[in-house]
Order: structure tokens, then C-alpha cells, then sequence
């Protein structure tokens, strides 16, 4: 039985910046085994990028929306999208 491997592109609105969420992000992306990215924006949200099996992703999201203390999240839009990560590992970009 294979797994499908797909990307979710997530951004995350609330208060995001300034509170450890990319380092949060980080942490339970690599926990779940996916690859990918965050990155703060301009707008003050988050974007993670991440890709692997779904059932991990929906973890991810979970996590996401919990956040870490100091995080307050509003709300998370998802979009799917086909993988074929140029990704290893997941990275924190600046």
C-alpha cells in the first residue's frame, strides 16, 4: 500500500510573529516527518508550506492551530497542492 504524499500550504493569522511560532511550526513539522517551510510575511500571518502524508499534514494543522504559548491564532486557510518538494528537510526562512 503506498501513501499519497501531498502539500499543504497553510497561513496563519493572529498573533503569529514575535511569539516562537515558526520555531513551533519547525518542531512539530519534523516530529510528523514532513518537509517544507515557514516564513513570516509582510502582513504579520505565517506561511508553513509543508508536504508528506495527509493524516501528518491534518497533524500539522492541529498543531498549527494550537500554536505555541504566547500564540493566539485566528484562523488557518489551507490550500492543497500537488508535491514534488524541491524540500529534504523542513527550514525556518527568513
Amino acid at each position: 500500500m503506498s501513501v499519497d504524499v501531498v502539500g499543504y500550504k497553510m497561513i496563519v493569522s493572529g498573533r503569529v510573529q514575535g511569539v516562537g511560532y515558526r520555531a513551533f511550526a519547525l518542531r512539530s513539522a519534523v516530529e510528523l516527518g514532513l518537509v517544507g517551510f515557514a516564513r513570516n510575511l509582510p502582513d504579520r500571518t505565517v506561511e508553513v508550506y509543508a508536504e508528506g502524508p495527509r493524516s501528518a499534514l491534518e497533524g500539522l494543522r492541529s498543531r498549527l492551530q494550537q500554536g505555541p504559548r504566547w500564540a493566539a491564532v485566528d484562523r488557518i486557510t489551507v490550500q492543497e497542492q500537488a508535491a514534488g518538494s524541491r524540500h529534504r528537510s523542513f527550514t525556518i526562512e527568513l
